[in-house]
């Protein structure tokens, strides 16, 4: 089976966000460097206010917001939540529509719970190239249980707002919906719409927690690691956002980590058929009801399909040759071949038709 890769469209505002392992690198770093008083002093250019911190005015102001734009979502009122975006997301609005209506039959008939809302201040005169908000109470060991971290590229001058609202009860399966709102006037304005599947192939966050700790008592270090990653990804709402609970996944997957798969930036190569791969990236993804695991690697050239088929299945070949322990977590492997330019075409064979 092959397909080209589709790239899921934007949801939300337009700015770049950052991986979840830049957030944790940047905030230890930060840590370890800096004491909480300087690392304060340095950062005025950016503050965050916690739930316990802002106004009761505000606070109610932001979940009543957040809760009228959900109701808009969830009758699939894109008109309405386009005309409260801010300019330059109403400007490129397709993102937020698909993603409406890619997640319609979660949001229909569905309960929104809002959680405790973060308040972000952008100051000076120009955007921030790289914003770091510290949210909440942090202790000597960093993060505590109401806190955040948030990082944010080219942020423009502003106040901000970041709220998440747990949808269950709908026709599908339940999501966080993430809202970052930014003040224009007397108004919170749109200016992005995450919504995230709170569970992956039927399981929740916990359920990969165990079955990484299950792998790596049994030594598949592989496989746990990769399910690590599988579980930050359910207990965060957003890319850009790290908690207490991320924090504490991180120090726990430190421990399976292994040099021979890609990670962090670092590529690694692999041989199959007297040719050699430059992987780039591993990790799992859901596919339908299988978890699969995907790798990506660099291709001079994917313009000749039948070729780079071939490339792809004889990589997949040789990384379950290489990891076997594979073939207990994951459904199948998807490979995908990256041109310079960035297109890729991928190929996904199922883990039984693997030989």
């Amino acid at each position: 089976m092959t397909a080209r890769a589709r790239k899921m469209p934007a949801e939300g505002f337009p700015l770049r966000t950052v991986s979840r392992t830049m957030i944790r690198n940047c905030w230890w770093s930060m840590w370890l460097g800096l004491s909480l008083l300087l690392l304060v002093a340095s950062s005025a250019a950016q503050t965050c206010q916690s739930a316990a911190d802002m106004e009761a005015a505000t606070r109610t102001a932001l979940e009543t917001t957040a809760k009228r734009y959900f109701e808009m979502a969830a009758h699939g009122d894109t008109a309405s939540l386009k005309q409260n975006a801010i300019p330059s997301l109403a400007g490129g609005f397709a993102g937020v529509e698909a993603a409406v209506k890619d997640n319609q039959a979660s949001l229909t008939g569905a309960q929104a719970t809002v959680r405790p809302p973060f308040l972000l201040s952008a100051d000076g005169p120009q955007p921030l190239p790289h914003g770091e908000f510290l949210c909440g109470v942090f202790g000597r060991e960093g993060q505590t249980k109401d806190s955040a971290v948030f990082v944010l590229n080219n942020l423009p001058p502003g106040k901000y707002a970041v709220t998440v609202l747990d949808v269950s009860g709908g026709g599908a399966s339940a999501v966080t919906l993430t809202l970052v709102l930014q003040q224009i006037g007397a108004d919170w304005k749109l200016g992005g719409f995450y919504a995230k599947a709170s569970q992956t192939t039927g399981h929740d966050a916990a359920w990969f927690v165990q079955r990484a700790r299950d792998f790596k008592a049994k030594s598949q270090m592989h496989n746990a690691s990769l399910y690590y990653l599988q579980a930050i990804a359910l207990s965060t709402p957003v890319d850009f956002m790290s908690t207490l609970a991320t924090d504490k996944l991180y120090d726990e997957a430190k421990s399976t980590q292994t040099a021979d798969l890609p990670a962090n930036g670092n590529a690694v190569d692999i041989s199959a058929g007297g040719k050699t791969y430059h992987m780039t990236e591993v990790f799992p993804l859901a596919v339908g009801k299988d978890l699969d695991v995907v790798v990506k690697y660099q291709s001079p050239d994917i313009s000749d399909s039948a070729r780079t088929f071939q490339d792809n299945t004889a990589l997949i070949k040789a990384l379950v040759a290489k990891f076997p322990e594979f073939r207990e977590a994951f459904g199948g492997v998807v490979a995908r071949a990256v041109d310079p330019s960035g297109h890729d075409y991928g190929t996904l064979l199922a883990m039984k038709d693997i030989k």
